[in-house]
């Protein structure tokens, strides 16, 4: 494997949640970092992730830093002392809680991210990779919008890094099969309940499916491949959700329940107006920044660009996912969580 990661020092916000837990556990196992820090503000989630087995193998190389990133001065303590790449996963991320607290989605997601930002750009770390969101791309929710704006933040702060050797890149993804608040956990508890209905929003819903070991691989993609500006997205398939109602629970009953409040149809992850600075490779996607802002900011021209008008839709997508394919899929899963 690459040693883009051998040797270095990775502080990770949001650590504790799905995919802090999973980046730290493949990095571990995969690499040899000198040391992964977990910054995060709820000391039972650190505890308990100390003590997991998994992660106390390697309690030499682990270290546990509770902060919020709207404290900069915070954030700037835990970078100090030589922190080489951060990962920002920490975010205000269920739809209807920002929508009932928009100060609050707004103050962690934008504000947390310049913090991020102007911390990084202060503690001379090599390289951010910004975690985003389909629902960034069109919002029709808040968290969309905090998350639009948290993604051109960390572009345009190329543009303050001078002659500071820095890069801020993002990666995009959809809802992570099996992540905390997504569909996957929300059928398995209705069916531990014994239910034998299950609701679709929509029957006509589509979704992309990835894995948080792939989004991982994504984000360690986007720390060897980035020049700062780029937006990296997995090619990945698409599903219906009714299809996964039947694979979670063959036979089922389901209930067309109708979108939710700040809900999408399909997820998005390129756009038209993305299309002229998007560039497809064998195994993902970059959308470019329109505008750069040094040197180092080049485009790898081994991909090809994309159509005139392309889009990367999970409803329009050329690869999807059977009943049959979920069910090995959702195999998967299971064995992410061990």
């Amino acid at each position: 494997m690459s040693n883009v990661i051998d040797g270095k020092t990775i502080l990770i916000t949001g650590g504790t949640g799905s995919f802090g837990k999973c980046f730290t556990k493949y990095v571990l196992r995969n690499y040899d970092p000198k040391k992964i820090i977990i910054y995060s503000r709820d000391e039972y989630k650190q505890f308990v992730m100390s003590n997991d087995p998994v992660f106390k193998k390697y309690e030499d190389k682990m270290r546990y830093f509770i902060g919020d990133v709207r404290d900069r001065e915070r954030l700037e303590r835990a970078l100090r002392g030589g922190v080489d790449y951060v990962i920002h996963a920490a975010a205000l991320k269920q739809v209807p809680a920002c929508e009932y607290n928009p100060a609050e989605a707004i103050k962690t997601n934008i504000n947390g991210a310049m913090n991020v930002i102007d911390a990084c750009l202060d503690t001379n770390v090599k390289k951010v990779v910004a975690l985003s969101t389909d629902k960034a791309v069109n919002p029709v929710n808040l968290y969309g919008g905090t998350k639009l704006v948290s993604d051109k933040l960390f572009m345009s702060a190329n543009a303050y890094s001078g002659s500071c050797d820095i890069s801020f890149c993002i990666v995009r993804y959809g809802n992570v099969a099996g992540s905390r608040g997504s569909v996957i956990p929300f059928f398995k508890t209705l069916i531990e309940e014994g239910q034998t209905t299950l609701p679709i929003t929509d029957y006509r819903m589509s979704r992309f499916w990835i894995s948080l070991t792939q989004g991982v691989q994504l984000v360690i993609k986007a720390l060897e491949e980035g020049h700062g500006g780029e937006t990296f997205i997995s090619k990945i398939p698409s599903f219906y959700v009714k299809d996964l109602a039947e694979a979670m629970l063959p036979g089922c009953k389901t209930n067309e329940v109708g979108i939710r409040p700040g809900e999408k149809l399909h997820e998005v992850m390129v756009t038209a107006e993305d299309a002229a600075n998007t560039m497809e490779y064998d195994k993902y996607f970059i959308v470019y920044p329109q505008i750069t802002f040094n040197d180092r900011q080049v485009r790898d021209m081994s991909g090809k660009p994309v159509a005139d008008g392309f889009v990367y839709s999970s409803g329009t997508n050329t690869e999807w996912m059977n009943v049959e394919d979920i069910r090995r899929r959702l195999l998967e899963v299971a064995t992410e969580e061990n």
